[in-house]
């Protein structure tokens, strides 16, 4: 357990980003991993297909983890409090509302995807390919959901490590899965659907286990296990806003799928690789910014105001640095990159599209690292409706932007409808981040924290 209410604010914040960040790294490793394998010992057709289900399969993934997110900001309030008997009531009822809405929603979303592809404009060729791949994966989804909720249980109260130790056991199982069923045996996309949810609910089972085992402390008890009605209550007004917010960033990449569909198969290819680039970016500095909810929302719940805002510019200058080190690789290394995950006669075309399109993200990377940044301050403040703004802002600059631009300029016209939607983010943010300083100067602290 990690007690940030008290020492320097640039090493909590740190120490607790660094785990996420291995562990974001090792999440886009085993997704980056089917990729490459279904690309080099299927064939483009499998990238494409893996590449379209991708933001359909996200759109579930993020809204749950969205929920477990906001949850976990109220669970570290009630760290930074020591009121340990909500904590442990909080977890119990996120867990077992979670579990029924994660069941029903794979149920739902499992018999939809034919017609969720269908209007998505899925090229004929991969069509059933591509469905077969989406209801398999779609399985997994409670597993992904106990996963994230037990570590945003762990995190809330500082430990960003053992997590990690779990998620990185399961990369490693789906990866060794992988090259044995389809490097070695030749098996197709259906077998990297399935290694992809027993690695999944391999994580699910450990992070269980090891809350029963090690952490009495934050394990619930028997009574506490039922779903609260008024703790639902707030656990919704927390995590119920930032699983819309989640759910609104794969709605638009939806969207902006179908403009790639129409492009071909070639540049669907090339899509879904420099996407996985994308992630390697902007989903580690999301785990940065999850250090700075986490330490927001404890020093709030402490009543210790003075540290909050120090805490949120060493977070930022975190993500600059994070952003230095992605975009320096990005820059220098974007072709032997991209051509990792293609091999064969039309491999040139797939690597000359997604490097034309990394070299401009190599810099536009520095606006997400912002935009994250202030999104983790929100949070933790729990001003869970001026996150939504921000990022609805920027989903629907962005696909709007990729509607305008992609069937002139191609996939680089979404690198740039990327970095649109970004600074028009940050254009909402920033101006209402310095207001709430000026009215927390001149207006009795409206912030609670100036």
């Amino acid at each position: 357990m990690r007690d940030m209410t008290v020492g320097p604010a640039q090493g909590h914040l740190w120490r607790y980003a660094l785990p996420i960040l291995l562990g974001n790294w090792m999440q886009l490793a085993y997704n980056a991993v089917d990729s490459m394998i279904a690309g080099r010992f299927i064939g483009k057709e499998a990238l494409a297909a893996e590449g379209i289900a991708a933001p359909v399969m996200n759109l579930m993934i993020l809204a749950v983890s969205g929920l477990c997110i906001g949850a976990g900001v109220l669970m570290s309030e009630y760290f930074g409090a020591g009121k340990w008997e909500k904590l442990r009531q909080s977890l119990a009822t996120m867990l077992l509302f979670g579990a029924l809405v994660s069941v029903g929603a794979a149920a739902v979303c499992a018999t939809l995807s034919p017609v969720l592809l269908r209007a998505m404009d899925v090229p004929p060729e991969i069509f059933e390919m591509t469905v077969v791949y989406l209801k398999i994966t779609f399985l997994g989804l409670p597993f992904t959901f106990f996963y994230n909720a037990l570590s945003a249980g762990l995190k809330s109260v500082g430990d960003s490590k053992t997590p990690l130790k779990f998620l990185a056991f399961s990369a490693v199982l789906n990866a060794v899965l992988d090259l044995i069923f389809l490097g070695g045996f030749g098996f197709g996309i259906v077998c990297s659907a399935v290694t992809t949810v027993a690695a999944e609910a391999c994580s699910a089972v450990l992070s269980a286990g090891y809350l029963v085992c090690k952490t009495k402390a934050l394990c619930p008890t028997r009574q506490q296990w039922r779903i609260e009605r008024k703790m639902l209550g707030k656990i919704l007004s927390y995590g119920g806003p930032t699983a819309l917010q989640q759910a609104a960033q794969p709605i638009g990449k939806v969207l902006i799928q179908g403009q790639v569909n129409g492009l071909g198969v070639t540049a669907i290819a090339a899509f879904q690789t420099v996407t996985k680039v994308d992630d390697f970016a902007c989903i580690p500095e999301q785990g940065i910014a999850a250090a700075i909810s986490t330490y927001v929302a404890q020093n709030r719940g402490a009543g210790k105001p003075e540290r909050i805002h120090k805490g949120f510019f060493a977070g930022l200058r975190l993500e600059v640095c994070y952003w230095i080190l992605i975009g320096t690789v990005t820059f220098f290394f974007r072709e032997p990159i991209v051509s990792l995950f293609v091999a064969g006669a039309e491999a040139d075309e797939v690597v000359r599209l997604g490097s034309q399109y990394l070299l401009f993200m190599a810099a536009f990377y520095l606006f997400p690292a912002f935009t994250n940044g202030f999104q983790g301050f929100f949070r933790g403040m729990g001003k869970m409706g001026t996150t939504i703004c921000g990022t609805v802002i920027q989903i629907s600059v962005r696909t709007v932007c990729t509607y305008l631009l992609a069937p002139a300029m191609g996939i680089v016209g979404i690198a740039f409808s990327c970095a649109i939607g970004w600074s028009v983010m940050l254009l909402f943010e920033v101006p209402y981040y310095f207001y709430g300083v000026a009215r927390g100067r001149t207006k009795g602290a409206r912030w609670n924290i100036f």
